[in-house]
């Protein structure tokens, strides 16, 4: 049997109806047996805030033991103004603090972006990578997954669409391998 692996899950759109969302939830329901996928709930944290580094924040706590407690991290995120979520990039900031306390440092981390602009999300992608690589986080690589049109990889019912779901397999596939492997 496979050793069991946690992957913690932030969402970088708050929207309930977002199509990351849809995608997000596609991902979680392929994975095998062994992996448990957690949602990382990042709506109602409060802002970042320096001043907040010597105060324990319940929220912030809870965020960071539900990422310090995952294999990897999942970050399935759509862009907004050429760039990561404002929600995204308050969670990234919380956990990397306090200073020299980052969960970030060594943790795994895979992200995909959708967006239904032709551009699939890419700045917003490599907005999280260049954040990740400066905190010391061991980003997956390959492959990289800026869905573009996105609304076009989802059916009427909002289920994705069969062509979507073979492209995503391969990612899924890529990404237990990435968590599971010693040398990422």
């Amino acid at each position: 049997m496979s050793t069991p692996m946690k992957i913690a899950l932030i969402i970088g759109s708050l929207r309930k109806a977002s199509i990351n969302r849809k995608f997000a939830a596609y991902i979680a329901s392929q994975m095998p047996k062994n992996v448990m996928v957690e949602e990382v709930h990042i709506a109602d944290l409060p802002l970042y805030n320096q001043d907040y580094d010597d105060t324990t924040i319940d929220s912030y706590e809870h965020v960071r033991q539900q990422l310090k407690a995952a294999d990897a991290v999942l970050i399935v995120t759509p862009e907004h103004n050429r760039t990561m979520p404002a929600a995204l990039k308050n969670v990234i900031d919380i956990a990397s603090r306090p200073y020299k306390d980052s969960v970030w440092r060594d943790k795994k981390v895979a992200v995909m972006t959708a967006s239904p602009s032709n551009y699939g999300g890419i700045n917003s992608g490599l907005d999280v990578h260049k954040s990740m690589q400066m905190l010391s986080a061991k980003m997956m690589i390959h492959p990289e997954v800026y869905l573009s049109r996105a609304t076009e990889s989802l059916n009427d019912d909002g289920s994705v669409t069969e062509r979507t779901q073979q492209y995503l397999q391969k990612f899924v596939n890529d990404l237990v391998a990435f968590v599971g492997s010693n040398d990422a």
